[in-house]
């Protein structure tokens, strides 16, 4: 089935336009964010995997800050079809598993990419939180030329599950709780396999600081989770120094002549 869906013209053409549309997956008609680049393509392609929080306004300023680095960027709303409690159960499941329905409308959403004009058939995936794991989950076999994992669990057997990873850059707070040590390990991990990466830890930051929620709602589950982990605030210096790492990976991994991950 074809993941084109019900795409504007303004949307699926126009240099610079940004917008909501949906594609069509295997299970059903997706919403999605799309954002473009004003310079002229083609360009490599980008799917940004929300948070626990869902797709809302943080997610839409990440795609487009990575169509303002020259990426055509596709943010999906893997919550749209069974609300948030049942779709975060289920994308928790999926990160064990490494497959099932949220991996497949993942996909469609790189697939949608890859089918466009003005994308080069190079695409990168980035995510936070929920979606970092996700987005490592999905680094070997899955078609990505490159990774961005922020503040993302770890497989449990990560050095078996990451051997054919593509290249990984990825994010931790060192006031986060919930994944202390995961910098150490990963780096360790990504060593050994001979996977190229850049794991970097902020001294100042906790879990989500790269996602600013504080001009939209937060669910009551995500407040508590925040609480859970030691926080969950945006932190600017750290959030713009992991920016500028990750625009400086994908320029070296989503930019090169060598042929697109399949």
């Amino acid at each position: 089935m074809s993941s084109q869906g019900t795409v504007p013209d303004a949307v699926r053409a126009s240099t610079g336009v940004s917008g909501e549309t949906t594609i069509v997956t295997g299970h059903g008609r997706m919403p999605v964010y799309v954002a473009r680049p004003h310079a002229q393509g083609p360009w490599p392609g980008v799917v940004v995997i929300h948070d626990a929080g869902g797709l809302g306004k943080d997610t839409r300023r990440q795609a487009d800050w990575l169509a303002g680095a020259g990426y055509l960027a596709i943010a999906p709303n893997l919550f749209y079809w069974g609300g948030m409690i049942r779709c975060l159960v289920a994308v928790f499941r999926e990160i064990a598993a490494g497959k099932g329905r949220l991996s497949d409308e993942v996909n469609a959403a790189r697939v949608w990419l890859t089918e466009q004009n003005d994308c080069t058939g190079r695409v990168g995936v980035i995510g936070f939180c929920m979606g970092g794991g996700f987005a490592l989950a999905l680094s070997p076999g899955h078609g990505y030329s490159a990774a961005s994992v922020n503040y993302g669990s770890l497989p449990r057997d990560a050095l078996r599950e990451l051997e054919d990873a593509c290249p990984i850059v990825a994010s931790y707070g060192a006031h986060d709780r919930s994944l202390r040590g995961a910098t150490t390990k990963l780096n360790a991990i990504l060593d050994t396999l001979g996977i190229d990466h850049d794991v970097k830890e902020y001294a100042d930051a906790g879990h989500g600081f790269m996602n600013d929620h504080r001009d939209e709602p937060i669910p009551v589950l995500f407040a508590v989770m925040a609480r859970f982990v030691g926080g969950a605030d945006f932190h600017e210096p750290s959030a713009r120094d992991a920016q500028r790492r990750i625009e400086a990976f994908f320029e070296r991994h989503l930019r090169s002549d060598q042929p697109a991950a399949r």
